[in-house]
């Protein structure tokens, strides 16, 4: 186990630096915030626990998300007020997850997510987006925008998974704008919202500000190289893609609700009595 405030070692900060720089291409690349890469590689590689990986993931996002955003904007792939529509809707929905996290058995919650990733991969084949496709905003879009930061909100405090996943489909599929416009959109509404939660994680003490830092400043890096990539790639290509990620993440979802399961069926076998005694 990590031991925050001890002296690191120079293998602390290399494995930070290189879990930084994988973050840094697949949130360049696909407009997600790392986490998915961030988090489990914190736990493997430094002996982090769950919670002080996703607070200190959380963190770094916010450089990442940031140089993804300046590096999209400059193709003209941000689309700014729908942005901060959608971080809007996720700060609040963020606050409700974490509300419904001690109501909602998490197997449940882990299962319909990884439902929800089926649909988005076999959607990912069948809907190719236009690269000069826009997004065109009024009251309707507006509205359709904060519901769907909302959930994006609810799903990360439910869940801990970044908003990229969600929002970037969801834009394409719902509202019709480009990969690349969904991808800069999405990085964009990541950094309000890693920031609230990173005050919140800082206030009890579940994050690491040390390996956040390195890792965050590793991801800087990479992040406007997988943009760059992003913008090379066909519409076609970065969906398939896309779709290996999210089938990797499914998976992973899959396999933590599978654990779960016969853990908690254990536990149960575990509290029964043995019998054969009266």
């Amino acid at each position: 186990m990590v031991e925050r405030g001890a002296r690191r070692s120079a293998r602390f900060y290399l494995a930070c630096a290189g879990v930084g720089l994988a973050a840094g291409l697949l949130s360049g690349l696909f407009g997600v915030g790392g986490g998915t890469v961030i988090v489990p590689l914190l736990v493997l590689l430094l002996g982090f626990d769950q919670r002080l990986a996703a607070g200190t993931s959380l963190a770094a996002i916010v450089p990442t998300a940031s140089v993804g955003v300046i590096s999209y904007a400059l193709t003209g792939s941000v689309a700014w007020v729908p942005a901060i529509i959608l971080a809007a809707g996720a700060v609040i929905g963020a606050q409700i997850g974490s509300w419904l996290l001690a109501k909602i058995p998490q197997n449940a919650l882990r299962w319909g997510f990884v439902g929800f990733l089926v649909v988005v991969i076999v959607m990912l084949f069948i809907v190719v987006p236009s690269r000069d496709a826009v997004l065109e905003l009024n009251w309707g879009v507006g509205i359709g925008l904060a519901g769907l930061g909302l959930f994006t909100g609810i799903m990360a405090g439910l869940l801990g998974v970044g908003g990229g996943v969600i929002v970037v489909p969801a834009l394409m599929f719902l509202f019709g704008t480009s990969d690349l416009i969904a991808k800069g959109t999405s990085l964009l509404m990541m950094i309000p919202t890693a920031i609230s939660g990173t005050v919140g994680n800082a206030r009890r003490r579940n994050v690491d500000l040390v390996a956040a830092l390195v890792v965050g400043l590793a991801a800087c890096t990479t992040t406007a190289l997988g943009a760059w990539i992003a913008t090379l790639l066909n519409p076609l290509t970065a969906n398939i893609l896309f779709a290996a990620f999210l089938t990797f993440i499914a998976s992973q979802m899959a396999i933590r609700a599978v654990k779960a399961h016969r853990a908690a069926r254990a536990t149960k076998r575990a509290a029964q009595p043995s019998g054969g005694h009266r």
